[in-house]
C-alpha cells in the first residue's frame, strides 16, 4: 500500500519550498471547524471501543497476557508505520496529490516554518489521521471480538491518531507541556524535543518516526530509508526531496 502511494507520485512535481508561507493567526486552515472536532470524538470512540472490547473479552477469558503483548506490539508499530508514513510524504508528492496533498504540503512546509505546525487547533491537526482510524477500527469493531486483536489494534491506531499530537509536543518548551507529557517525553515513551530536532538539520532525512522515536535509531544506523530512496529512483526515476535540499 505505502510503495504504491509513493510510486503513483512518479510523475508529480515535489512542492516547491519558495512557495510556502507560515499560517497567520487567524488563519481559517490552522482553526479547528465542527467537522474536524466531530472526525477526532469518533476516532476517539472507535478506538476506545475497540480498547474496552480487549479488556472486556481478556476479562471473560482471564487470559490477560496475549492482549497486553498485543497492545505493546501495537505501540512499537505505531512508532515504525509513523516513520514510514513521515518519510513518504516528507519526500514525494505535492498539495495537488488526490487526498494526501494537504497532508504533503503541511509536512514538507513544515521544514521551513517547525513552529508553524503548533499553531494548528486540537482538532484541526488530528481530524485526518482521526478520519483514517475510523474507517479502519469501526469494521474490526463489528467483525471481531478477539482481545488479542483489539488489544493490537486499539493502541497501534491510537498511538498513529495522537501521533500528530506528540509531533506538535515534540515542538514545544518544557514550559508549556504538561508535567506528565515532558515525564513521557524524557522516558521515551513519547518523542522527545531533543531526538526530533535532528530531523529538522538539512537535509531532513533522519529521525522520520513520530509516535515514540524508539525505531530512529535503527531505521537511520541501516539506512533504511536511504535504499528505499536508491530503489525508487533506480527502478522509476522517482528523486526524493531530500536529495535537492542543502545539507551543511
Amino acid at each position: 500500500m505505502l510503495m504504491g502511494f509513493i510510486t503513483s507520485m512518479a510523475n508529480q512535481e515535489v512542492l516547491p519550498a519558495s512557495i510556502i508561507s507560515p499560517p497567520l493567526p487567524n488563519d481559517p486552515s490552522v482553526i479547528s471547524s465542527w467537522s474536524h472536532r466531530l472526525w477526532v470524538a469518533i476516532g476517539c470512540t472507535t478506538v476506545l471501543i475497540s480498547l474496552a472490547k480487549s479488556i472486556v473479552a481478556a476479562a471473560h477469558s482471564h487470559i490477560w497476557l496475549g492482549p497486553m503483548l498485543a497492545g505493546c506490539v501495537g505501540y512499537i508499530f505505531a512508532d515504525l508505520f509513523s516513520g514510514f508514513y513521515h518519510w513518504a510524504i516528507d519526500n514525494y508528492g505535492n498539495a495537488s496529490t488526490p487526498f494526501f496533498g494537504p497532508q504533503i504540503k503541511g509536512f514538507q512546509g513544515h521544514h521551513k516554518e517547525p513552529l508553524a505546525l503548533t499553531k494548528h487547533q486540537f482538532a484541526n491537526n488530528l481530524h485526518d489521521l482521526a478520519r483514517a482510524t475510523t474507517f479502519i477500527v469501526l469494521p474490526v469493531n463489528i467483525l471481531c471480538n478477539n482481545p488479542i486483536v483489539h488489544g493490537f489494534v486499539s493502541v497501534w491506531l491510537g498511538c498513529l491518531m495522537f501521533s500528530q499530537q506528540f509531533h506538535v509536543w515534540a515542538h514545544c518548551p518544557k514550559s508549556k507541556l504538561p508535567p506528565l507529557v515532558v515525564a513521557l517525553q524524557d522516558a521515551g515513551v513519547l518523542l522527545s524535543r531533543t531526538q526530533h530536532a535532528a530531523h529538522h538539520r538539512p537535509p531532513y532525512n533522519k529521525n522520520y518516526c513520530i509516535v515514540s522515536g524508539v525505531w530512529n535509531k535503527f531505521m537511520d544506523d541501516n539506512k533504511v530509508f536511504e535504499a528505499l530512496e536508491r530503489f525508487l529512483s533506480f527502478q522509476f526515476g522517482i528523486r526524493p526531496r531530500s536529495w535537492n535540499e542543502s545539507s551543511f
